[in-house]
């Protein structure tokens, strides 16, 4: 059968139906798989996020040229491998994450646990990319920032992003398509603007007054550890549609040139920061917070196009943070209420939290809350990958080819994977109240969550995976590619 290039970068055909739901409750079948070059056509969002600009700029103040490499480095090849495991589980499974926690330590309502902690990280991105959007034209119009005007802004903006989230995977596809080459024309007129009125600030200049301490280097680690998870998350929202004879390489080499593109927007957003850093007023902290945030500096260098690029960036990845969000919600309600709520409308209800949100201006505490979702994303993960490999695949407590996820093969809860993820919640929870420095916290909380999940399973022997009543099914035979 001939294939045309287009047919590579988008999906299969659906239904309305199929579209807006997204399989968000069931398995994904093979019908609805999507090429490589689709999935990561979609995931071009997230690369082009405003949030890396600001987090390159975020790190390269902390520790400067060449430092700024190794945590950039170790959220690569973190992310990569965390990414390339999950990536192909889900993918195997046709499952989404929340669903997958079902069967993998947590239990029916237990994943509502873990669902509601992976949500809450959409909430913080959607508002953190709507507000550079809103900044960038509060400079441009003088609209103060805290103003009902601004939220006003923010709303539209959203509004639009609900707009293009709608039907899913086919509607995102869509705009990425188009959204793209918008994205780099406008990227490249802001860097001749920049190259031809402003002093350019280069990598040897990228310095840190009195040198590179301690700890600064693990507060760039623990922001860096923060995307070691969440990024392998986002792209399993998607890579449940990969095809299922897709090997752990060809799941890993998808994270790796997502990752690898969007440490070359990181680098840019260090340029940027350097260069821009004393054109703000205030403090030497202000002025850094201030050359950190895009929608500011962008709209310094490049006026209205810099709102328009700001925006266009913005509804490229708040589609994708509406979508993920509300799957993970939508599979919350699933297990604790037998009323369903269509996906769509816990998009609706993001958009709306978002709005009332946005006057505390959440741009001043992202290494505050990358720490904390640090903490709880990295657990949950660490958890479920222990699940499959080691007490699924290793001691074979429960079997590892097919993860029940139904409420009636599942118990409610799972106490070995909630006990574990609570109890090391509340462990990095005491770094960030400042019991002990915040930046091990979630370095200290994703290795504790696994070894108590792990440890509990093996002394219950596996007796909380399943109802007492449901026999366990033989394993089905290996589908044929």
């Amino acid at each position: 059968m001939h294939v045309s290039l287009a047919d590579y970068f988008r999906g299969p055909s659906a239904s309305l139906d199929d579209q807006i739901e997204s399989y968000a409750t069931e398995r994904v079948p093979e019908s609805a798989r999507w090429r490589r070059p689709a999935i990561l056509l979609v995931l071009t969002g997230n690369i082009t996020a405003m949030f890396w600009f600001a987090l390159g700029g975020q790190i390269g103040f902390l520790v400067g040229w060449p430092m700024f490499l190794i945590p950039v480095a170790y959220m690569v090849v973190g992310a990569t491998i965390v990414g390339a495991m999950v990536m192909r589980i889900a993918s195997q499974q046709g499952l989404s994450l929340p669903l997958l926690s079902r069967g993998l330590g947590f239990g029916a309502k237990g994943s509502a646990v873990a669902s509601f902690v992976y949500a809450i990280n959409y909430v913080f991105y959607f508002i953190f990319e709507g507000s550079i959007v809103s900044h960038g034209l509060s400079e441009l119009f003088d609209i103060s920032i805290n103003s009902a005007g601004a939220s006003v802004v923010f709303a539209l903006v959203a509004s639009t992003a609900l707009y293009f989230s709608w039907r899913g995977m086919h509607s995102m596809s869509l705009l990425q398509r188009f959204g793209t080459p918008i994205f780099i024309l406008l990227f490249v007129v802001g860097m001749v603007m920049l190259a031809k009125g402003y002093v350019l600030v280069g990598p040897g200049e990228w310095k840190v007054t009195g040198g590179v301490s301690t700890s600064a280097m693990w507060q760039a680690l623990s922001l860096a550890n923060g995307q070691v998870v969440f990024q392998a998350l986002i792209a399993t929202d998607y890579g449940r549609f990969v095809k299922r004879s897709v090997s752990y390489v060809g799941t890993g080499a998808v994270m790796l040139v997502e990752l690898l593109m969007i440490v070359g927007v990181m680098i840019v957003g260090v340029f940027l920061g350097f260069t821009m850093v004393d054109r703000f007023d205030g403090t030497r902290a202000q002025q850094e917070l201030s050359a950190t945030d895009p929608g500011l500096y962008f709209t310094v260098i490049m006026g209205v196009l810099g709102v328009i690029f700001a925006i266009v960036t913005q509804i490229r990845i708040n589609v994708m943070n509406l979508y993920s969000g509300s799957l993970a919600l939508a599979n919350s309600w699933d297990a604790l209420s037998k009323r369903r709520v269509g996906r769509q409308w816990w998009m609706v209800l993001l958009v709306v939290v978002g709005i009332a949100l946005y006057p505390i201006n959440i741009l001043q505490y992202t290494a505050t809350f990358l720490a904390i979702t640090g903490i709880m994303t990295n657990t949950w993960i660490f958890i479920l990958l222990s699940d499959y490999f080691v007490c699924r695949k290793w001691l074979h407590l429960a079997p590892a080819d097919q993860i029940e996820y139904l409420e009636s093969e599942v118990k409610n809860w799972n106490v070995c994977g909630v006990a574990a993820l609570l109890v090391s919640i509340v462990v990095g929870a005491a770094g960030v109240a400042g019991l002990y420095p915040d930046y091990y916290a979630s370095f200290i909380a994703m290795v504790l969550g696994p070894v108590i999940y792990i440890s509990l399973t093996v002394l219950t022997k596996g007796s909380h995976y399943r109802r007492s009543d449901v026999p366990v099914a033989p394993a089905p035979a290996p589908a044929m590619d």
